[in-house]
C-alpha cells in the first residue's frame, strides 16, 4: 500500500468490516506480523492513536462496506455499501486476494496474494475486539465550515500557475503544533468541460485515457510512451501519429508484480532492454526500438529486494549516465519504524558497515534506501539511506547527480515535516526514521540514535508538507521538437504532487516546476498545472508522474482520473 493515497487505504478498511468472531485470534502473532508488514504504515490497531491514512482497525467487526463516517471512500465502495454488501470472512478473503476483481472500480488495487498470510491477517484483525470503538478522524470528518477554521496556508486554494514557493528550514513549526488528520480526498468524476489550469501561453488537452489508471510514463527513443499499469500487472505502450494524442494502445507485457519504475538500457537511440521494477524484484525484457509487444518473457535481474514488501510499494529505476550502475529506490515499510527496537540484531558498527550509515533494521532492513547494482543485477550495494520514500528518482543529465522526490513521515502535524526534492549523495544519510530535515529529531524516537546527530543531510528543496511528490522529469526538448517549451525551461525539473490525505486542509494535486541553476536546485518551486480540486473534500484528478514527449510537450499522468494530459506551448 502506498502511504499517501487515502482512497487506496480507506478501501482496505471497508474490506475489513464484519469479521467473524469465531476465528478471532487463531493466529494473532502471525497475523500481527502480516499487519505490520502490509498495513501499519496506514492503519492503527490501537484505538488511542491518531488516525493515519485510513481509520483505525480496532474493533472492525460488524461494519458494512464504506460504513465508517467521515472517510472518503471510493465511489465503488460507496456503491457496494449502499447495496448492503457485508464483509464476511469469505468475502474479505476474496477482496484482499484481488480487490479490483471483488469490487470493480475500487481504488485499492493492491491486495495480499498469499492465502496463508491473508488468513493470518484476518484472524489478527478479528481479535481486535473490545468495549470501545475506534474514533473517527477530526479532520477527515470535518465539514467545509469546520475546515475553514483550520490553517489554510499552503492549501489547494493557493494553487495558481506561476506562483513561486520557497520553504526554508527556519519556517518549520515544532512537532505536534497541529493535530494529525485523516483527510483523504473523495475522487469524483471530472465535471463536463473541466480542464487543468496551466500558465498563460500554454494549452492542455487529453493525450490518452486508460481505465486501468496507470501510474508511470516513460518515453521510448522512437517517441512511443510506455505506461506502468501497476494494479493490473501490465506494461502498456501508446503510439501517436502527430503527437497531439495517442492513436493506438497496446499491452506490451503482462504477469508482472505491481510494476512501477521503468528504464531503457543502454541509453541512446538503440536500447536492448526495458528494465521494470516489480514490488520485490527487477526484471528486464528484450526490446528493440519500435517494439509494441515483448519479444520474450521477462528475465529476472534481481530476484529479491527486501524481506518485506508492504508499506510503500513503489520501486523506481534509473541508470547512471555511463550506463554502468542501476539505481533502485525502495520506500519504508512503516511510517517511522517505532517498533523495530533501539538496536540492530548485530553490533551497530558491523550493521552499518553492511547496510550503510543510519540504515534501519527489522521490517525496515534494506528499506528507505536507494540501492545500486550492476546492470546484470550483480554487486548489490547501498547507495544512500534515510530516504523514507523516494518515489521519483532520476539521474540529472548534465551533472550525473542522483535526485529523489521524497514523501516524508506522517502524524507530526499539518506542516511538518516538509516533503522534499534533493540530490542524493553516495553514502549519504537523510534522516529517516530518527531525524528529519537535517538534525531535527523525531520525538517519537527521541534519544535512540544520538550518534547520528550531525550526519543527516539537509535536502535541496522543501515542499509543502504532505503534498506527496511522486514522479519527476528533467525538461529537455528532444532534437527537432516542434512543441519545445521556451528556453528558460531547459534543465528545469517538473514534479507531480499527488496530493495530501493527512493534512487538515488539502494541499498538492498539481504539477510544479523546480528551478535549477547550473544543474543545482535553487530551493524554489513554481506551480505549473493545477485546478483538479473541487472543494475541501472533493477532487477529480491526482498527478502521479510526468514525462517529456517526443515533440517537446509535457505529459502528466493522472492516476485518479485515468487520463494522460498533454501540455504544450500555445501556437
Amino acid at each position: 500500500m502506498q502511504a499517501k493515497s487515502l482512497s487506496l487505504h480507506a478501501a482496505l478498511l471497508a474490506g475489513l468490516a464484519a469479521l467473524s468472531v469465531s476465528h478471532a485470534a487463531a493466529q494473532p502473532a502471525a497475523g500481527r506480523t502480516v499487519f505490520q508488514n502490509n498495513c501499519a504504515s496506514c492503519h492503527s490497531a490501537d484505538p488511542n492513536l491518531s488516525p493515519l491514512a485510513g481509520p483505525g482497525l480496532y474493533r472492525v467487526l460488524g461494519r458494512k462496506a464504506a460504513a465508517v463516517p467521515g472517510y472518503n471512500y471510493s465511489q465503488a465502495l460507496n456503491k457496494a455499501g449502499a447495496a448492503g454488501k457485508t464483509w464476511t470472512r469469505e468475502e474479505l478473503d476474496l477482496f484482499l486476494a484481488d480487490p479490483a476483481k471483488n469490487v470493480p472500480g475500487t481504488t485499492m488495487p493492491v491486495g495480499i496474494s498469499d492465502k496463508k498470510a491473508r488468513a493470518a491477517l484476518i484472524d489478527y484483525l478479528a481479535s481486535l475486539q473490545g468495549a470501545a470503538a475506534a474514533a473517527g478522524p477530526a479532520a477527515g470528518a470535518a465539514t467545509a465550515a469546520a475546515a475553514a477554521s483550520l490553517d489554510r496556508s499552503g492549501s489547494w486554494e493557493d494553487n495558481q500557475p506561476g506562483k513561486i514557493h520557497h520553504i526554508k528550514v527556519t519556517d518549520m513549526p515544532p512537532p505536534f503544533a497541529t493535530s494529525s488528520a485523516g483527510n483523504g480526498p473523495r475522487v469524483e468524476a471530472r465535471p463536463n468541460g473541466s480542464m487543468p489550469v496551466v500558465p498563460q501561453g500554454f494549452t492542455v488537452n487529453v493525450y490518452a485515457t486508460d481505465a486501468d489508471k496507470p501510474r508511470v510514463a516513460l518515453r521510448a527513443p522512437n517517441g512511443d510512451v510506455f505506461l506502468a499499469a501497476t494494479a493490473k500487472g501490465e506494461i502498456k505502450v501508446l503510439r501517436s501519429k502527430n503527437g497531439d494524442r495517442a492513436d493506438t494502445a497496446e499491452v506490451f507485457a503482462t504477469g508482472l508484480s505491481r510494476p512501477y519504475g521503468m528504464a531503457f538500457w543502454p541509453s541512446g537511440a538503440n536500447p536492448q532492454y526495458l528494465y521494470v521494477a516489480n514490488v520485490n524484484s527487477v526484471v528486464r525484457i528484450p526490446y528493440r526500438n519500435g517494439d509494441l509487444k515483448a519479444r520474450s518473457a521477462p528475465e529476472t535481474v534481481v530476484a529479491h529486494l527486501s524481506d518485506t514488501s508492504g508499506g510503500h510499494t513503489t520501486r523506481t529505476l534509473a541508470f547512471s549516465n555511463d550506463d554502468k550502475t542501476m539505481l533502485l529506490s525502495i520506500g519504508s515499510a512503516t511510517n517511522v519504524a517505532t517498533e523495530i527496537g533501539p538496536k540492530p540484531p548485530e553490533p551497530l558498527a558491523q550493521w552499518e558497515a553492511r547496510h550503510g550509515v543510519g540504515a534501519a533494521w527489522g521490517v525496515e532492513t534494506d528499506r528507505a534506501t536507494v540501492m545500486a547494482f550492476d546492470p546484470d543485477g550483480g554487486k548489490r550495494r547501498t547507495y544512500a539511506t534515510g530516504l523514507r520514500n523516494c518515489v521519483g528518482m532520476l539521474v540529472y543529465p548534465g551533472t550525473g547527480d542522483v535526485m529523489c522526490t521524497v514523501n516524508e513521515r506522517d502524524a507530526l502535524g499539518d506542516n511538518l515535516p516538509p516533503d522534499y526534492l534533493t540530490r542524493v549523495k553516495q553514502g549519504g544519510f537523510y534522516g529517516w526514521p530518527w531525524y528529519y530535515i537535517g538534525d531535527h529529531e523525531d520525538p517519537r524516537l527521541k534519544g535512540q540514535r544520538p550518534d547520528l546527530k550531525g550526519k543527516s543531510i539537509v535536502p535541496d528543496v522543501l515542499i509543502q508538507s504532505h503534498s506527496a511528490p511522486l514522479g519527476m522529469a528533467v525538461y529537455h526538448a528532444p532534437k527537432g521538437a516542434r512543441n519545445a517549451f521556451p528556453k528558460e525551461y531547459e534543465g528545469e525539473v517538473f514534479v507531480a504532487l499527488h496530493g495530501s490525505w493527512n493534512r487538515g486542509v488539502r494541499t498538492g494535486y498539481k504539477v510544479v516546476r523546480v528551478f535549477m541553476k547550473d544543474g543545482v536546485p535553487t530551493g524554489q518551486y513554481q506551480d505549473f498545472m493545477s485546478g483538479m480540486v473541487l472543494s475541501d473534500r472533493d477532487v477529480w484528478g491526482r498527478p502521479a508522474a510526468v514525462e517529456v514527449a517526443q515533440d517537446g510537450a509535457l505529459l502528466v499522468v493522472d492516476d485518479a482520473g485515468g487520463v494522460l494530459w498533454r501540455i504544450a506551448p500555445q501556437r
